[in-house]
């Protein structure tokens, strides 16, 4: 692999830190925080819509000026939202903390460009390591968003002058040490990170039109698969640390431990998913990831406890990273280089916007319907998935044949 594919890789776990932090202290501190039960889980969907509702203007920003600026743009993006969350905690001031999941979403949509960064780096063999290695960047994540909470009440000790106690005060701290590492990855994309080619190479070769690009039923699994897969992912996990700490009374460590379980769960596979799709194709590994989505919901649906809310949302995690690299491979198989930007600007809102109407309804079915309304409602964004590979099945076997 190119080096710059392991500088991404890097920049990937650096950067996507922030999403695990805001999810776990989201809810729980959304909680305490909120005006009524319902509004819990609003801080961790306005992470997601703001993902949603920044995919379009920065593709186009990246099609104008390059990746570099608006990866640096993101990095401040993720500084900003952090000290915001922080200073939102410290005077318990909600609608703070949801402005703050706003701008944290809009660097996380920077942050999910960096895949695509690696697919332009390399052979057209090489898209599924490449996209994988990537992604592997989010096993340093997983460990760190969480983990900052822990070392969060020490940074908050070491602050000079006095402060009175606080509920808040571990993620308080892990906010400001978030802040941190965000200037961290503003200055390694200032000195290391350089535009892959000509900014505006394809300004004059537009492509296709979308409604043509979109005729390709293999172009819609690509999508269906990433969408839902993003979906379904965000709508348990929004509700689990909620649902386990304040509902069944599971205490704060074991609740971050499955969080972090499940963050590991979702990029730990990427090790051997890239193999899995040169040796498989990529439908062949969405049909996996949909079947280990099958089982986590049977998984939840079995219990309460500890173990099983463990095992539930590392089969989600698996099941996501299979959907999602599946996807994120098969599309530049849809799509001629020209066509890059448009036709990623429709996946990634596809797939944020779905995640962002999961998140923003997950507190709303949790606290009115329960566990596992929420979990059978799930079954809807597998349906989905299995329709789209039902359509392609016969070019999937003609292909097969040939």
């Amino acid at each position: 692999m190119p080096g710059v594919i392991w500088l991404l890789m890097v920049l990937q776990a650096l950067s996507m830190s922030i999403a695990p932090l805001f999810f776990f202290a989201g809810g729980i501190a959304g909680n305490a925080l909120a005006p009524r039960p319902a509004l819990a889980t609003l801080p961790v969907a306005m992470v997601i819509l703001g993902t949603a509702l920044s995919v379009v203007p920065l593709t186009r920003l990246m099609h104008t000026f390059g990746r570099r600026a608006v990866f640096l743009g993101g990095a401040a993006l993720a500084t900003a939202g952090a000290l915001l969350a922080a200073t939102a905690l410290m005077q318990a001031h909600f609608g703070l903390f949801c402005l703050a999941g706003l701008l944290t979403g809009a660097s996380v949509a920077v942050t999910a460009q960096y895949r695509f960064a690696a697919i332009e780096a390399v052979a057209p063999e090489q898209v599924g390591p490449a996209t994988s290695r990537v992604l592997l960047g989010g096993l340093l994540s997983a460990y760190l968003g969480p983990e900052l909470v822990v070392w969060g009440e020490w940074a908050v000790n070491a602050l000079p002058g006095d402060r009175a106690a606080s509920e808040h005060n571990a993620f308080i701290g892990g906010f400001l040490l978030m802040a941190l590492i965000g200037l961290l990855v503003l200055l390694i994309l200032a000195l290391a990170y350089r535009n892959r080619g000509t900014v505006a190479q394809d300004n004059h070769a537009e492509g296709r039109p979308l409604r043509e690009i979109f005729r390709q039923r293999q172009l819609w699994l690509a999508v269906i698969a990433a969408a839902m897969g993003y979906a379904m992912m965000s709508f348990v996990m929004t509700a689990t640390p909620l649902h386990m700490h304040s509902v069944d009374g599971h205490n704060l460590l074991d609740t971050k431990w499955v969080i972090q379980s499940h963050i590991v769960a979702m990029f730990a596979p990427s090790f051997f998913s890239g193999w899995l799709i040169a040796r498989l194709g990529p439908t062949r590994v969405i049909v996996a990831g949909t079947l280990i989505y099958l089982a986590c919901i049977g998984v939840a649906l079995s219990g309460r406890e500890l173990l099983h809310y463990w095992w539930a949302l590392v089969l989600l995690g698996v099941g996501w990273n299979f959907l999602f690299v599946g996807g994120t491979t098969l599309l530049p198989l849809c799509h001629r280089p020209a066509e890059r930007f448009k036709v990623q600007t429709c996946n990634e809102f596809a797939v944020f916007g779905c995640q962002a109407v999961a998140a923003l309804s997950s507190g709303w079915v949790i606290n009115t319907w329960g566990w596992n309304l929420l979990v059978l409602l799930s079954c809807l964004m597998v349906s989905a998935i299995l329709l789209a590979l039902w359509l392609n099945a016969p070019r999937a076997r003609a292909a097969g044949t040939a």
